[in-house]
């Protein structure tokens, strides 16, 4: 850990993702298809909490989730399991190898491929976005953001506009297409929230703003650049960026959001098609469990990310004692060891992944939410880590 790492936060990126349901729950789904046993792994070390983790999994489906995978891997042990169903209308299981919306897991993506970027050399992490970007700032952005403000949520600029502000009107809009562009005019337009550095406010825009910079820097797109110098080397051979395409390309369990009814009851509306293209570098991204754990195993390993830009990703900015965040992760004290992770999730998906920076430990897990951009934690996806990391 470097003097930049500050006190530990009182929460992981748990609290990012989903919620439970503010109106009365709907009823659950008959369990006609229980929890899976964990796949055979060729491991023959198993997780120690396995017992845990399988009484967590096997609560799906209920009010909060209708899907649950996990993948716990790591020296300590490993364990896989998956629950619920694959959708509501067939009550088929649940498909652990299912691909699913990564929402802000995203970000770690970005890091990596921006980080990459600046180990060739080809960008300056202490230098003026500005000067990478001329013409999408305006005069009120007279303080340097520099990159590195970027990765780690210190940069002042402010969010952008969405397709709408609630989920009805949202979910009216799912496939149109608001593109990055847009998104990043729009927050400029707002002018500065703040001095750069002087706070860490968790937003989309800093990474909206990254994708920027990467198309600016090698010329080529955003998905193709976080594709050769990411997914590829990290072997994610299922992951992909959909921009405009609402649909989920490949085997998939279907997600729902929870809405509620004049008479106080609720209902769940599918949500799995939508067009993320506005997400972009800080939220598009499709994937699979088994990818993230590759993707974090890789990262962690120094085999995406050499040193001394990996050292990025375990550092909070200084001067912040309450910040948690680095470049793409989060982290949190549990026992007396630090787990640093990503959340994310879109409406449908709630997604973690994560370990400690020794791999002892890792955990991938994603669910099928019912309420999954709600500001509280989700009991499913809480309950997950809670085992996982118990």
């Amino acid at each position: 850990m470097t003097a930049r790492t500050t006190a530990l936060a009182a929460s992981l990126a748990l609290a990012l993702t989903a919620a439970p349901l503010a109106a009365p729950a709907f009823a659950a789904p008959h369990r006609s298809h229980p929890h899976h046993s964990p796949a055979p792994v060729a491991h023959t070390k198993v997780s120690p909490n396995a017992d845990a983790l399988r009484a967590a999994v096997d609560v799906v489906p209920d009010q909060y989730a209708t899907s649950a995978l996990v993948r716990v891997g790591g020296s300590d042990g490993t364990w896989r399991g998956s629950a619920g169903v694959r959708d509501l209308a067939s009550g088929r299981p649940a498909d652990p190898d299912a691909l699913f919306r990564a929402g802000s897991i995203t970000k770690v993506v970005t890091a990596a491929t921006v980080l990459r970027l600046a180990a060739q050399g080809r960008v300056d992490l202490d230098a003026p976005v500005q000067g990478y970007l001329p013409g999408v700032f305006t005069p009120a952005f007279d303080r340097p953001i520099s990159v590195r403000q970027l990765l780690d949520h210190t940069s002042g600029i402010p969010a952008g506009d969405g397709l709408g502000d609630d989920f009805a009107e949202l979910y009216a809009h799912r496939f149109d297409t608001l593109t990055p562009r847009q998104v990043v005019a729009s927050a400029i337009a707002k002018g500065p929230e703040f001095d750069p550095g002087d706070q860490q406010h968790y937003l989309n825009i800093n990474y909206t703003v990254l994708g920027l910079l990467i198309e600016k820097v090698t010329g080529r797109s955003y998905a193709a650049e976080a594709t050769r110098l990411v997914l590829r080397p990290a072997g994610m051979r299922h992951t992909y960026f959909p921009g405009t395409d609402p649909r989920i390309r490949g085997p998939h369990n279907r997600g729902y959001q929870a809405v509620e009814r004049p008479d106080g009851t609720t209902r769940l509306v599918d949500v799995t098609e939508w067009n993320q293209a506005d997400r972009w570098a800080a939220g598009d991204m499709i994937t699979t469990t088994a990818d993230l754990e590759r993707l974090i195993t890789s990262l962690f390993a120094g085999r995406i990310v050499p040193e001394p830009q990996l050292e990025e990703m375990f550092t909070t900015p200084p001067g912040l004692p309450e910040a948690t965040l680095s470049a793409g992760l989060e982290y949190k004290k549990v026992g007396d060891r630090i787990f640093w992770g990503k959340s994310g999730s879109r409406y449908g998906y709630g997604t973690l992944v994560g370990g400690t920076r020794d791999l002892r430990l890792t955990l991938v897990t994603s669910i099928t939410s019912t309420d999954a951009k709600s500001a509280e934690a989700n009991p499913v996806l809480d309950g997950i880590a809670a085992a996982a990391l118990g």
